[in-house]
């Protein structure tokens, strides 16, 4: 069964097959009710709150939803309250099914904010061999895999766009969605989609408003 995805704000992705649904970055700047509605599983990349509201998905984890993450996100959720026995701590090679996908685990580090500040641990997922997101980072998919989409963040105090379409152009997926901009007004996230259609001509880029799904192909 193919794959559908739907942006619910910022970096927060819902990933939905064959009616089940997994839920990529839940944080504060997501529609964190449309998102997590009838999700079985949560994937989280790394710690920062807007990959992660640690309240609201530590609710739903008592509520019955399993959560993988790094170890430092299972740790702020089960001092929330979270039941440990539904977190489950991954790291780089980690090979999973998670909603009934394929969900290979990727990379180690966020990217350098600024040297003065603390590097955290942040993974990317690889989701059916098909769908990165890559969290805060640029962490490269294993050699050979053919990425249909990759969720590319456009707008961050780490992120250079010049860096952005080089990793585009090294993942070449045949689509890029643009995500994690919520800190660019509109003319922002209109011109670092304009740049990217110029230096990266050989990916689709799609740009999806908050609710919109796009449908990979099967």
């Amino acid at each position: 069964m193919p794959l559908t995805i739907t942006r619910h704000g910022h970096s927060c992705v819902r990933v939905e097959r064959d009616g089940r649904v997994l839920v990529v970055d839940p944080g504060t700047w997501s529609d964190l009710d449309a998102a997590l509605d009838g999700a079985e599983a949560v994937l989280i990349t790394h710690e920062h709150p807007d990959h992660v509201e640690v309240g609201a998905v530590a609710d739903r984890v008592r509520a019955g939803v399993d959560v993988w993450a790094p170890g430092t996100v299972v740790a702020d959720l089960e001092a929330a309250g979270a039941p440990r026995h539904r977190l489950h701590p991954v790291a780089d090679g980690d090979d999973l099914t998670v909603a009934g996908a394929r969900v290979r685990v990727l990379g180690e580090r966020h990217e350098v904010i600024h040297p003065d500040l603390p590097v955290p641990a942040n993974v990317a997922y690889l989701v059916d061999d098909v769908l990165l997101h890559p969290g805060d980072s640029y962490t490269l998919p294993p050699a050979g895999t053919s990425v249909d989409v990759l969720l590319q963040p456009v707008g961050a105090p780490w992120l250079r766009l010049a860096d952005a379409a080089d990793y585009v152009r090294a993942v070449a997926p045949r689509t890029v969605v643009p995500i994690h901009d919520e800190l660019l007004s509109e003319r922002g996230r209109a011109g670092a989609v304009r740049l990217l259609r110029t230096l990266v001509p050989a990916s689709e880029l799609v740009v999806l408003a908050s609710g919109e799904p796009l449908r990979l192909p099967g």
